[in-house]
């Protein structure tokens, strides 16, 4: 029943937006939901988007794990084969060596030949090499099969390792870039969150003035103490010295003679001469 309703709703919407904007309907609905998508995108935070990046490059690690555990398996893979392709080098240089040796025994024309203490007829040593000899071509295909199975798989591992060791690059470069993220996102809350304080610029000045009118009145204060002789920071000297009673004496002594006053007579003599 909830069904058949959303299926009438969805339907009517339909129809009612065929029929407001005609042909255009698609087009409007498209970008009204571009354009919603971009509001909400726009109004999710920037420290959930970095967050959301960090997430998905740790995300990024159950991958490399993967790849690292195909790549140790190829490796020890690698090894094994390895390993048997060079026990098959060694059996098939035994088994060279055994082919010449009965090769040259049967060039020798013989009618019976004598091995670990049995003796083989000519025909029997001519089959056994045959037989020996197929063998050996067998073996070596199967070997040179395993060589170029080495090679693939050697080659598989270099790429692997090669893609191993950008993911991980990849991944470091990624933890950088979103540590840089969230770096210039911390300066910008700061210089925002300075930016925001407000300083009463009115009581910073009504302070200054404050200050500056104090220091005006010390100034006149210290004026008047130095008008009124009580100079402000010089040693005080209370104890005044006497008059000497022979104060004339030692200022005649001093400037000399002619610092001496005229005598009432010189004077009456120096007026004469002077007429």
């Amino acid at each position: 029943m909830l069904l058949k309703k959303a299926i009438i709703g969805v339907a009517s919407a339909a129809l009612l937006s065929t029929f407001v904007f005609g042909r255009d309907a698609v087009s409007y609905v498209k970008t009204l939901g571009c354009s919603a998508r971009d509001a909400i995108k726009a109004e999710v935070p920037i420290e959930f988007e970095i967050q959301r990046a960090r997430e998905m490059v740790e995300n990024l690690v159950p991958d490399i794990r993967k790849c690292m555990h195909v790549i140790a398996e190829e490796e020890v893979n690698v090894e094994h084969l390895q390993r048997d392709i060079a026990r098959c080098d060694g059996e098939l240089n035994k088994q060279r060596a055994e082919i010449l040796a009965l090769r040259k025994d049967v060039d020798l024309g013989k009618q019976t030949y004598q091995y670990a203490s049995r003796t083989y007829t000519s025909h029997d040593v001519k089959r056994d090499l045959a037989c020996r000899f197929e063998r050996f071509k067998t073996a070596e295909s199967t070997l040179g099969s395993k060589r170029q199975i080495l090679a693939a798989r050697e080659k598989s591992v270099t790429a692997a390792r090669q893609k191993l060791d950008n993911m991980l690059g990849d991944k470091r470069d990624l933890e950088v870039q979103i540590e840089n993220l969230d770096a210039r996102m911390k300066t910008i809350q700061a210089v925002q969150t300075a930016t925001s304080v407000h300083i009463d610029n009115s009581q910073l000045a009504r302070a200054k003035k404050l200050i500056g009118d104090l220091n005006k009145q010390l100034d006149v204060a210290q004026r008047v103490l130095d008008t009124e002789g009580k100079f402000v920071g010089l040693i005080p000297v209370e104890a005044i010295s006497p008059v000497p009673e022979d104060l004339s004496a030692q200022i005649d002594e001093y400037f000399g003679k002619e610092a001496a006053p005229a005598s009432h007579e010189d004077k009456s003599v120096a007026d004469r001469q002077s007429l």
